[in-house]
């Protein structure tokens, strides 16, 4: 949303248009957007004109099919990488330790961008690689943001196999290890899915502010001090960044951190 009163018309449409997301009734569509009722009407009229709105035949109004029209061809050309880019870059920067970003695919998570740290070696992970949910950082923030329910039915179908000796193969324990995570906003990878290298992972949000993947720091084991509460809360900040740039709900302290 737009902070203040719009001036512009541009800005004005489009604040209307915004507030259209939530609101059906004329007089909640100009409280929301702050603007007068016959600004919002005027406003609104073009918007039925062009299909971004259509009348809900009681005296209100709805997102018209046009919306849906102009997202499908965005996204069509959406690519979450280039988005989450800039946050990746900052964290690689300031770990120096490499940086994934993940998006799950069914019963694993896909990598889709990898930032190799500034370290004297290269991680063996590439983009396209699909890994375990339950072995891996990232997969294991993805869980612990799903609904109990729907994780059991993961774990039933797709079983806990292990990866390495250190890979995790009892579902109580995973569920403990999901129910901290949840609780802290992170989650760790200790020589699960890569003999040697410690991850730390937090899960990253789409528009819905529904899970879809995950980012992550990794490092040889000796190298990573997995209960540094300054690289998790790195980790937790850069998520949440990529979080908003895929446009995830902007919450009170995303304002506070970029101001």
């Amino acid at each position: 949303m737009t902070t203040g009163m719009p001036s512009g018309s541009i800005d004005k449409a489009l604040t209307v248009l915004e507030a259209l997301a939530e609101h059906s009734r004329l007089t909640d569509i100009a409280a929301a957007s702050g603007l007068p009722k016959s600004t919002v009407h005027r406003i609104l009229q073009s918007l039925l004109g062009w299909g971004f709105a259509v009348a809900d035949g009681n005296g209100g109004y709805l997102p018209g099919p046009r919306i849906l029209t102009l997202a499908g061809r965005v996204m069509s050309r959406f690519d979450p990488a280039q988005h989450a880019r800039a946050a990746l870059r900052d964290l690689r920067d300031r770990t120096g330790m490499t940086v994934h970003f993940a998006i799950r695919s069914g019963d694993e998570i896909v990598y889709v961008d990898k930032i190799e740290g500034r370290r004297p070696y290269q991680m063996k992970s590439r983009i396209g690689m699909g890994v375990p949910l339950h072995t891996t950082a990232i997969g294991k923030a993805v869980l612990s943001q799903l609904p109990p329910s729907e994780t059991a039915e993961i774990i039933d179908r797709a079983g806990l196999t292990a990866v390495t000796r250190r890979s995790i193969t009892d579902p109580a324990v995973l569920r403990r290890q999901l129910d901290e995570a949840q609780a802290h906003g992170f989650a760790i990878d200790d020589g699960e899915n890569d003999a040697g290298i410690s991850c730390i992972g937090a899960p990253v949000f789409d528009h819905t502010a529904s899970v879809m993947g995950g980012i992550s720091i990794s490092a040889l084991s000796f190298e990573m001090d997995l209960d540094s509460e300054a690289l998790a809360a790195e980790v937790i900040s850069a998520a949440r960044a990529v979080s908003v740039a895929l446009g995830a709900p902007v919450t009170d302290s995303d304002t506070e951190q970029a101001g």
